[in-house]
């Protein structure tokens, strides 16, 4: 559960009486949508408000206290507010958190000085101080809004999906396992611009978990389990033992390394030596990573893994990482995605043709031999809403960059091999130009979610990427 501090603004001048219905309506809509809340209790000041320097500390200490728990900070405002009550608790807290401003509406019928709010007015002022205070924050839809409203409920769950977001990506640490593919230079990067935004690289050589894979038994209590959770997670009557076998040593090997080194996501060196050498492709194992949520991209694409686990713990959903890969038929809005694939399961459609299985890739079988490629999961995307994202490092400018935007996963007809689907995307043209004049990868993360507002909020907002949003 997010868990956000409240604020609650309050100037002496104006109805104090408003605070404490305020603060009644926006704990219940808070409640109602599952959102937990660390906020003064009613007595600790006036109808547990923030006003004076005392409050602001009172509500500062509150948070401190709390700081593990706090995934982000609404500030609401039931009258004018005071402006250097809330910027001074959000100061004083020292919590680095997403901040959303709220203020309540006006009632046209009660505007008498025992009734009118003017927070339409007191949102400004306390914007203004924010800016001073150099707070980053995020704003409601509407300048004011009910609390019980279907717009501010709808900033709420937007406004979790960035807290989640920032959550995930402050101290993320990513797996590098393998060289850049040489034939990629698609998927090169800047460790030292990530590290700017707390995102952290830890490189392995493929030598050395291969050395690690070799020491490993074969009835090893370890590779038994991780070969048992492979034929239980998808269909893989036609793969044959010895390359089951190795896949679940390569698994082994690799939960071993995250574990040892506090990774929480991975990006693989995928082809050509694994399979000239080792004799599987990782792919599988990859989309079991990903389907639990511990995001996996292949060809070493670091950005892309930070794509997929942004979206996949703002959401709560798996991410895959596909191609923008064909164009579908002559319809402008629609397009072909396709991978070999290490899509995660619960992306595939559950049942009929573009069920899951797994295969081998046919890619590359004819370099290095079908008995070399088994392990990847073939499949159809179901049809559903989705986000798509991709991230960027520019060296030359210095900075990290992004689009993003939604569009839908369709069931028009298509028949191939991999991981695929057809998506439509409004002015579609419009994006794959901006795509090739801004130089970005053609690798893309998708996520079987609507969270393009809230992930776009976190990354442009609080980590200060340029992010172009596609609508």
């Amino acid at each position: 559960m997010i868990k956000l501090g409240i604020i609650i603004g309050n100037r002496g001048f104006f109805p104090a009486h408003l605070c404490d219905t305020g603060r009644k309506e926006i704990l219940a809509t808070l409640e109602k949508l599952g959102i937990g809340v660390v906020t003064l209790p009613k007595n600790a000041t006036k109808f547990g408000a923030v006003e004076s320097v005392e409050d602001a500390q009172k509500c500062a200490d509150l948070f401190k206290q709390n700081a593990g728990k706090i995934d982000g900070i609404l500030v609401t405002l039931p009258n004018f507010g005071d402006e250097r009550g809330v910027a001074n608790a959000l100061r004083w807290s020292g919590l680095r958190v997403p901040v959303l401003v709220h203020a309540f509406n006006d009632d046209p019928e009660n505007m008498t000085i025992k009734d009118r709010r003017d927070s339409f007015c007191g949102k400004m002022s306390v914007c203004n101080n924010l800016r001073q205070y150099n707070v980053p924050f995020t704003l409601t839809r509407l300048h004011t809004c009910a609390p019980d409203s279907k717009s501010l409920a709808q900033d709420l769950q937007d406004f979790v999906v960035t807290c989640r977001a920032i959550k995930a990506l402050k101290n993320l640490r990513i797996g590098a396992l393998g060289a850049r593919p040489t034939a990629f230079n698609t998927v090169r990067y800047s460790e030292k611009l990530l590290e700017q935004s707390g995102i952290s690289i830890e490189t392995l050589d493929l030598y050395e978990l291969f050395g690690w894979v070799g020491k490993l038994k074969d009835g090893d209590a370890a590779v038994e389990a991780k070969l048992k959770e492979i034929q239980n997670y998808v269909a893989s009557k036609s793969i044959p033992p010895v390359a089951l076998l190795k896949m679940a040593k390569f698994g082994v090997a690799v939960d071993k390394w995250m574990k040892d080194t506090r990774l929480n996501a991975t990006a693989i060196q995928c082809w050509t030596a694994m399979e000239e050498f080792f004799g599987v492709v990782p792919c599988t194992l990859m989309s079991m990573m990903s389907n639990l949520l511990m995001s996996s991209a292949c060809e070493v694409d670091i950005m892309g893994t930070v794509a997929m686990y942004a979206m996949a713990q703002a959401s709560g959903k798996p991410s895959a990482l596909v191609d923008w890969n064909n164009n579908y038929g002559e319809d402008p809005d629609k397009g072909v995605i396709f991978h070999c694939s290490n899509l995660p399961k619960d992306v595939f459609v559950e049942q009929g043709e573009g069920k899951p299985v797994m295969d081998y890739q046919e890619i590359i079988a004819g370099t290095v031999g079908k008995e070399n490629t088994y392990g990847t999961i073939v499949g159809r995307v179901k049809a559903s809403p989705f986000t798509y994202l991709r991230v960027s490092t520019d060296d030359a400018a210095g900075k990290i960059r992004a689009y993003i935007g939604e569009g839908e996963l369709t069931n028009d007809p298509l028949k191939t091999f991999g991981g695929y689907g057809v998506v439509r995307i409004p002015n579609l043209q419009k994006l794959l130009r901006y795509i090739c004049e801004n130089g970005f990868e053609h690798h893309v993360a998708i996520n079987p979610t609507r969270v393009a507002a809230g992930v776009k909020e976190a990354l442009g907002k609080y980590l200060g990427w340029e992010i172009y949003h596609h609508e």
